[in-house]
C-alpha cells in the first residue's frame, strides 16, 4: 500500500516541476525562444487554435523567433494575436512568413521577471507541500486503521519528506537556471 502512496506523491510531485518548467518557457528571457509561443492562440477559421498547430516556430537566432504559417492566409490572425498577448513584441510580416525581434531586456525589467519565476516557485514548492500533505494524511490513515505500526508510519512519512525535500531542490534549481538566463546580458 504504501508503495502505491510513495508512487503517486512522486508522480505528481514530477508535475509540480514539469508544470513550472513550462511556466518558465512562457517567460520571456533576453533571447529567442520558441516555446515562448506555445501558450499563443489564434482566431482561425472560428476556432481558437495554438500557433504551434498551425505554424512552425523556430529561432533562426537568438534575437528573432520566425513564424511559418501552412496556410498564408493565417498571417494577419498570428499579427493580430501577437498585438493582444502582451508579451511586447511586435511581428513584422513579409507575407509568407512572420518576424519577431527579441528586444533587449532592461534592468528593471530583469528584476521584475526575477521576481516572477521566484513567485511561479514558490507556487511550485506549495504544490509539492500539498502532495506531501496527502500522501501523509494516507499514511495516517492507514495507521488509524491498523493496516500499520507507528514506527511504520513514522519511517513512511520520513520517506515522503525526504521526497519532497528532493523535489523541492529541483524547483530551487529551475528557479537558478531561469534566474541566470534572465540576468544574462
Amino acid at each position: 500500500m504504501f508503495d502505491e502512496i510513495h508512487a503517486d506523491a512522486k508522480t505528481r510531485m514530477g508535475k509540480a516541476i514539469d508544470a513550472l518548467k513550462t511556466e518558465f518557457n512562457s517567460v520571456r528571457a533576453g533571447r529567442a525562444n520558441p516555446a515562448l509561443l506555445d501558450r499563443l492562440t489564434v482566431e482561425y477559421y472560428g476556432t481558437v487554435t495554438p500557433i504551434k498547430q498551425m505554424a512552425n516556430v523556430s529561432a533562426p537566432d537568438p534575437r528573432t523567433l520566425v513564424i511559418q504559417p501552412w496556410d498564408k492566409t493565417a498571417i494577419p490572425e498570428i499579427e493580430k494575436a501577437l498585438l493582444k498577448s502582451g508579451l511586447g513584441l511586435t511581428p513584422n510580416s513579409d507575407g509568407t512568413l512572420v518576424r519577431l525581434s527579441i528586444p533587449q531586456l532592461t534592468q528593471e525589467r530583469r528584476i521584475e521577471l526575477g521576481k516572477l519565476v521566484r513567485k511561479k516557485t514558490e507556487e511550485a514548492k506549495v504544490a509539492i507541500r500539498n502532495i506531501r500533505r496527502d500522501a501523509n494524511d494516507l499514511i495516517k490513515a492507514l495507521q488509524k486503521d491498523g493496516d500499520i505500526s507507528e514506527d511504520d508510519e513514522r519511517r513512511h512519512q520520513e520517506e515522503i519528506q525526504k521526497l519532497t525535500d528532493q523535489y523541492t531542490k529541483l524547483t530551487d534549481d529551475q528557479l537558478a537556471i531561469k534566474e541566470a538566463e534572465i540576468m544574462e546580458v
